[in-house]
């Protein structure tokens, strides 16, 4: 037996998690949300990098020792 549900359902399903997660733990649902910007914009500047050419690895260790 399948069981199916709307994405209406699931939607208003989601804003109650979520609003509830709010009221609970404020603070931890902002470090939530703050963490996966972090990881999106990490991800995103991977792609990015990736994109470009690669650069020698003595070169970037001459610029560290300055």
């Amino acid at each position: 037996m399948e069981v199916s549900i709307s994405d209406k359902k699931i939607k208003n399903i989601l804003k109650e998690i979520i609003i509830e997660m709010i009221k609970e733990d404020r603070e931890e649902f902002c470090a939530l949300i703050q963490e996966s910007i972090e990881e999106i914009g990490l991800a995103n500047e991977i792609k990015e990098g990736r994109k470009n050419k690669l650069v020698d690895e003595n070169r970037i260790l001459n610029i560290l020792k300055g």
